[in-house]
């Protein structure tokens, strides 16, 4: 299974999309070269794209440091902390029954690595409070996938809007729709639209 490794997986696939998009021919030489964003695989990849839901990637930095230094960083430190204990670092109720209901779920990390695309997404999903735009940052960043898109995230949509001078901000279905093309590299189109919105915005769109 191919798998965004280094710096050349990002630009085998930064040169395919120049070929197929003339935008992206204009516009991505200077974004270059791209942030390859690799986690390590496993809970500590799926907390912290937990932890970006919804919220800035400050906000979400600054959770996951004193989760960090409160020793609330492992599933096993997770399932046995009180709610007190996880809300003192920041945690809403929501995410606290999110992390707690993953780290008890016995989720066979490795197992995840053989599974195509949409089998992964579907095993993810299956967990309390994870929804699609959380499992697809997790194949992304952790697993490495290279045409997982996360079609549902709010930066890349801007993103899209003022790379291709779009009348409106594009929602999930348009978005899968304009990226058809970038396949089979649209891990790569996110990182370099994530790259543009840095550019563009003056702020980071995911951590």
């Amino acid at each position: 299974m191919r798998e965004i490794r280094g710096p050349a997986d990002l630009d085998e696939g930064a040169a395919h999309l120049m070929r197929v998009c003339p935008v992206w021919a204009r516009e991505l030489p200077a974004l270059l070269p791209l942030p390859l964003r690799r986690w390590p695989e496993g809970f500590g990849a799926l907390r912290d794209a937990v932890l970006g839901q919804q919220i800035s990637t400050a906000a979400a930095a600054a959770i996951a440091a004193r989760m960090a230094a409160a020793g609330l960083d492992s599933e096993a430190a997770i399932a046995g902390a009180g709610d007190e204990a996880l809300r003192a670092a920041g945690l809403s109720r929501p995410k606290i029954r999110t992390l707690r209901g993953i780290a008890t779920a016995g989720v066979d990390w490795p197992g995840l690595r053989a599974l195509p695309d949409d089998e992964a997404v579907a095993r993810l999903t299956a967990l309390p409070g994870i929804g699609r735009w959380t499992a697809e940052i997790y194949l992304k960043f952790a697993l490495g996938r290279p045409d997982v898109f996360a079609a549902g995230d709010l930066a890349l949509a801007e993103a899209a809007r003022l790379l291709y001078a779009l009348p409106e901000r594009p929602g999930p279905a348009a978005l899968v729709a304009l990226a058809e093309p970038w396949r089979p590299w649209r891990a790569v189109a996110a990182r370099a639209l994530w790259a543009y919105y840095r550019v563009a915005k003056g702020r980071e769109g995911v951590r």
